[in-house]
Formats: C-alpha cells, structure tokens, sequence
C-alpha cells in the first residue's frame, strides 16, 4: 500500500480538477481524476464533482462502459455519504468496484503530492 496524505483539501483537490481539464491526453486526465477523487471522496460535494468530470471525459472519450458506470457512480455518491460506506482509495473509476477498499496507487499518491506543493 502506498503512503498518500488524504487528508482534504480544496485548493488541492480544484488544482487536480484543472489539471485534469488540461491534461495532454486522456490517459493523464484520468489519473488526475483518479487523484481527485481519493482526495475528495469523504466529502459530498468534492465527491459529486470528481464524478461529473470523470462521466464528462468518458462521454467525451466515447468510452460507453465508463460512461454508465460514472452514471451508477454519482447515483451511489449520495448513499455512500448517509451511509458512511466510502471505499478508501478507491480510485472511482468503472473498472473497479465501487465498494472495494484500496490502496492507494503510488502515481496517485504523488499526483496528490505534486497538486499540494503547488
């Protein structure tokens, strides 16, 4: 398991969603989503908007597995808050299970780190 601080915070977690718009390629955007959303998982709206972006980029993409399930996601993001089961380092993506725990990816872990130092 990777050591990542996930400690929240806004500035950071708005810098990797800028990033992300920015980003060169789709394979960057994602992973900077994926950083934005093991920040911000633990708090609602962070949460809700790390999705919005990640069902933007897959519509974008034409990417129609990812598509529906950043649309099961963001139907998930407000039970998963009332019932206070978030999957901690779950990278958010539909590739892996909404419910599983993970550890977070050491790309990640430093995308995290690179955003807080800016």
């Amino acid at each position: 398991m990777s050591h990542c601080d996930s400690s929240f915070d806004p500035a950071t977690h708005l810098r990797l969603l800028q990033q992300a718009e920015a980003a060169g390629s789709s394979a960057q955007a994602w992973l900077l989503l994926e950083a934005a959303h093991v920040l911000g998982q633990l708090h609602l709206r962070p949460h809700w908007q790390t999705h919005v972006r990640m069902l933007a980029l897959a519509w974008r993409s034409a990417d129609g597995s990812e598509t529906m399930g950043q649309l099961l996601r963001l139907a998930l993001v407000p039970l998963g808050h009332l019932s206070r089961r978030l999957p901690a380092g779950n990278p958010g993506r539909a590739t892996v299970s909404a419910f599983t725990p993970l550890p977070v990816r050491p790309e990640i872990a430093q995308l995290i780190a690179r955003a807080r130092r800016q």
